[in-house]
C-alpha cells in the first residue's frame, strides 16, 4: 500500500516556567492510503499534541519540535504557517472535539461553511452556496436550507458536529483526522457520528485518523490501532490482533478498563491505578513500570525499546503479556 502521511523519530516539547515538558517522545508512524488508523490513550498520552503537531497547528517559539512529517514527499515539519494553510482542507483536513469552539458564533452556518469553499476552491458564492447545501444533506441534516441560516447555538450538539465533518470535507482532502470526534455527544449520537464518518471515508476515498481515549469506539471502525503512553507508542497492531492478544500491559489494562455485558449489575467500574508520569520529570525504566503488576527491577530501571514482532505487530515491553516471560 502506498504511504500517505510518514512520520518519523517526532518528538514536540514545550518550553514551560517548570521546565521542558515532553508531550511526544520519537514517535514513528506511517498512515497508509484508504486505511483507518486508531490512536489511543489516556489524556495526557500525547496523543493530540501529536496529530495537532502534523497537522501544523502547534508551532511558536515555545513549542520544540524535532523529526519529519511528509505528506507524500512535502516534508511539513520545516513549513511556515502559511504555506502549510495551503494543504488545510485540500490534503489534510481535521474533525474537532467541540464544535463549538470551533464554529463562529455570531456568524450564520452558510456563511462560514461558503467561505472555505470560496477560499480553498475558488468557487463562486453562488457556487460554494449551492455546495454547502450538497455537503450538509450528505452528512444527513434535515432542511439544509433552512439550517444555512441558523447560528451554531441554535444546533444540537450533534448537529453541529455534523457541520464540522461537512466541513472537513468539503474540498475531499487526502487525509481527514479525527480528534475525540464524538465525546461530547451521548452514546446514541456517538455511533450514528462514527457511522457516518465511517461511510463518508469510503465514499471518498480518503484516508482517516480517529484519535481518541475509548478503545471501544475504534474497535469497529479502524484497521490498525496505535496505543500511546506518556508521549511513547508503546504498541502497534491489527485492530483484531490487538483485542484478542494485547503486548502491552498498558494495553492490557485500557481493553479490562472497558465494561462488558457480561458484568453483573451494580459491578465496579474497572480502572488503572494511579496516574502518568509528569512530562516534565525525567524518568527512569518503562514508564508504566509504576501503575504495570508485571513490573520487575528491570522495567523499573531500564527503558524498552519499540519491538518489531512481525505482521504490523509492535510492542514496548519487557515481559509482554501472554508470552510466558
Amino acid at each position: 500500500m502506498k504511504t500517505v502521511l510518514a512520520i518519523k523519530d517526532l518528538g514536540v516539547a514545550f518550553d514551560t516556567d517548570r521546565g521542558t515538558l515532553n508531550a511526544v517522545r520519537g514517535v514513528t508512524l506511517d498512515l497508509e492510503s484508504g486505511e483507518c488508523l486508531g490512536v489511543v490513550g489516556e489524556s495526557g498520552s500525547g496523543k493530540t499534541v501529536l496529530w495537532r503537531t502534523a497537522m501544523g497547528l502547534l508551532r511558536g517559539r515555545k513549542v520544540l519540535r524535532t523529526g519529519s512529517v511528509k505528506l507524500g514527499d512535502v516534508e511539513l515539519l520545516t513549513m511556515s504557517g502559511k504555506e502549510i494553510r495551503s494543504y488545510w482542507g485540500t490534503k489534510i483536513a481535521m474533525v474537532f472535539q467541540d464544535p463549538m469552539t470551533t464554529l463562529n458564533p455570531v456568524r450564520r452556518i452558510g456563511s462560514q461553511f461558503s467561505e472555505a469553499l470560496v477560499k480553498r476552491l475558488g468557487l463562486s458564492k453562488e457556487g460554494a452556496a449551492a455546495q454547502t447545501i450538497e455537503m450538509l444533506r450528505k452528512v444527513r441534516l434535515a432542511e439544509p436550507e433552512k439550517l444555512v441560516r441558523k447560528y451554531p447555538l441554535q444546533l444540537s450538539g450533534g448537529m453541529r458536529q455534523r457541520v464540522m465533518i461537512a466541513m472537513a470535507i468539503a474540498c475531499k482532502p487526502e487525509i481527514l483526522l479525527a480528534d475525540e470526534p464524538t465525546t461530547a455527544l451521548d452514546v446514541t449520537v456517538q455511533a450514528q457520528v462514527l457511522e457516518l464518518i465511517s461511510d463518508l471515508r469510503n465514499e471518498f476515498g480518503m484516508s482517516m485518523v480517529i484519535v481518541t481515549h475509548d478503545l471501544g469506539i475504534v474497535a469497529g471502525y479502524c484497521d490498525r490501532i496505535a496505543v500511546m503512553y506518556a508521549g511513547e507508542i508503546v504498541e502497534l497492531a491489527n485492530t483484531a490482533d490487538l483485542f484478542a492478544n494485547p503486548r502491552m500491559p498498558y494495553t492490557e489494562a485500557l481493553l479490562n478498563s472497558i465494561p462488558k455485558l457480561t458484568d453483573s449489575s451494580g459491578a465496579q467500574m474497572r480502572s488503572i491505578e494511579g496516574a502518568p508520569p509528569d512530562p516534565v520529570s525525567v524518568t527512569k525504566g518503562c514508564f508504566f513500570a509504576p501503575r504495570c503488576s508485571y513490573a520487575t527491577d528491570r522495567c523499573r530501571n531500564e527503558h524498552p525499546d519499540l519491538v518489531d514482532a512481525g505482521n504490523g505487530r509492535m510492542y514496548r515491553c519487557f515481559f509482554p503479556v501472554g508470552t510466558g516471560k
